[in-house]
């Protein structure tokens, strides 16, 4: 999986909100390669944090890391991008991604997180949702 992170942001001009840099940042960590996966993790989630959805529930970093880890196994080529609009209010946001395989574009995985921050803009939580993923075999 390669480092990009793409997410929508607010026009050149203006500067990202909270919500969209912790989404830019979660996107990041999840398209971290082995050697920067640790501290993608760090910059995105707090110490404490969690992720949750329906095929992981963990705690920590290390936790995350690992999740993170199983899905580059298990979809090597692919990275993760923003879709639609970042939407946030109070200390929680909403965002839309997909799976993309970067050599030919399809996009078997896709779903939607909604994160908690904390005060200095990292995540607390994030309860994510699948809306597509493949057939198992």
């Amino acid at each position: 999986m390669s480092v990009h992170a793409s997410a929508p942001t607010a026009p050149a001009s203006a500067p990202a909100s909270v919500y969209e840099t912790a989404v830019i940042r979660y996107l990041a960590a999840w398209n971290a390669d082995a050697a920067s996966l640790a501290t993608a993790v760090a910059a995105a989630w707090t110490e404490d944090g969690s992720y949750t959805d329906p095929l992981a529930a963990v705690t920590g970093h290390e936790g995350i890391a690992a999740v993170i880890a199983a899905a580059h196994e298990r979809f090597p080529g692919f990275e993760f991008r923003g879709t639609g609009a970042v939407d946030g209010h109070h200390d929680t946001v909403r965002f839309g991604w997909e799976l993309v395989s970067t050599a030919d574009g399809s996009a078997p995985v896709a779903g939607f997180d909604v994160a908690v921050l904390a005060e200095d803009g990292r995540i607390r939580s994030v309860l994510g949702f699948l809306d597509r993923v493949p057939a198992t075999a």
